[in-house]
């Protein structure tokens, strides 16, 4: 058994990186997070300037600490960020930040060792891995795509519409962020959103009151993964009503897939070919889990897990994937029950107990390392 002097390891800094370090404390862990970025707020300062969450500020909340807005506003990127830096503060963990790791190997006798970019080596009793998925885009290879003489990005590395000002712009997706992102660029560009099946949409609000109000009361937050993938097949957007009207009433055009790429366009699957200057592919991601190879944790980049943890490494959990144990678990909202539920099994592990222990308070004071702002 590993000596717990050593500390759980949680590698990201984010949203899922700071509910591992929140659970991880009220289990009597020693965590220490290394966060890639310069500040503890994961991926959202990356995001897209208008990115505005889907869920008001009273269901998009993590455990201790409430948005410090109307309850009712939908928070912004810059507001998540600032939320995320301030929750960060309220813990007493060391937070290193411009720390990227590498690589994670087991280490002899128990544990694992971790190394940075920088060449540092970290012994870890156990390791976390929540590092999302924003550094792993999944874009396409289709047919020409190595030919086209167009700008062509996935939505991580979309901004805002200015730059793309009278442009023939295709967005590729059937999601929130694809339609949100075609909606936004229609007032300056030429816009196609590209799609396999027709958009589906979801009201916002049900009764006067918004949808996550429903999900919450009706427990469809908490329905476990082997439910959803059944129920949810295809992507949703969620919408007030303005996304549907733009779609139907033609302002943003909507075309079944392209088949393939030309030197400067689009080959359409009736064969049409159009010219573009610039194609975004808002196709999703993949879990950046690249550290973990070394350690054959992974099959084909997916980690090999069940509820968040190791089917092939004890000591080893995940924090912050899609569906990890339910509709919510990549969520503000829902990530920390992932959390507790995985650090509570981590403890018990490392401690000998084949029970976890009960829940205890977590310190308030804050410690940081390495640059936390």
């Amino acid at each position: 058994m590993t000596a717990q002097a050593d500390p759980v390891i949680i590698i990201g800094g984010g949203q899922s990186g700071l509910a591992a370090a929140r659970a991880a404390l009220a289990v009597d862990l020693r965590p220490v997070v290394l966060h890639a970025g310069e500040s503890p707020a994961g991926s959202w300062p990356d995001y897209y300037d208008s990115l505005t969450l889907f869920s008001p500020a009273r269901y998009s909340a993590m455990p201790g600490m409430a948005f410090d807005v109307d309850p009712d506003h939908y928070p912004h990127r810059d507001e998540v960020v600032a939320y995320l830096r301030r929750y960060a503060g309220t813990l007493d963990a060391e937070i290193r930040t411009d720390v990227r790791v590498a690589e994670v190997h087991p280490r002899d006798g128990g544990g694992y060792l971790v190394r940075t970019d920088a060449g540092d080596q970290i012994a870890a009793a156990g390791v976390v891995a929540a590092s999302g998925s924003f550094g792993n885009p999944n874009l396409p290879d289709l047919p020409g795509r190595g030919n086209f003489t167009g700008e062509l990005v996935h939505v991580a590395d979309y901004r805002r519409p200015g730059p793309y000002a009278g442009k023939r712009v295709i967005v590729v997706g059937a999601g929130n962020s694809a339609v949100q992102v075609a909606y936004e660029l229609a007032a300056h560009a030429h816009v196609t959103l590209a799609t396999r099946e027709a958009v589906r949409f979801l009201p916002q609000r049900i009764g006067g009151r918004d949808l996550h109000h429903w999900l919450r009361v009706s427990g469809a937050d908490r329905l476990p993964r082997r439910i959803l993938t059944r129920l949810i097949r295809r992507a949703t957007v969620l919408d007030t009503g303005v996304y549907r009207r733009a779609v139907t009433s033609g302002q943003i055009a909507r075309r079944g897939m392209f088949t393939a790429f030309t030197p400067d366009g689009v080959v359409w699957g009736d064969g049409t070919i159009e010219p573009v200057d610039a194609v975004i592919f808002a196709t999703g991601y993949r879990p950046d889990l690249g550290y973990l190879k070394p350690l054959g944790a992974l099959a084909h980049g997916m980690p090999r897990q069940v509820g968040g943890l190791s089917t092939s490494h004890q000591g080893l959990a995940y924090v912050g994937l899609e569906f990890q144990r339910s509709f919510a678990s990549n969520t503000l909202r829902g990530v920390s029950r992932d959390a507790t539920h995985v650090m509570r099994a981590l403890a018990a592990h490392l401690s000998g107990r084949r029970r976890p222990p009960r829940l205890a308070g977590v310190p308030a004071s804050a410690r940081t390392a390495g640059g936390l702002r």
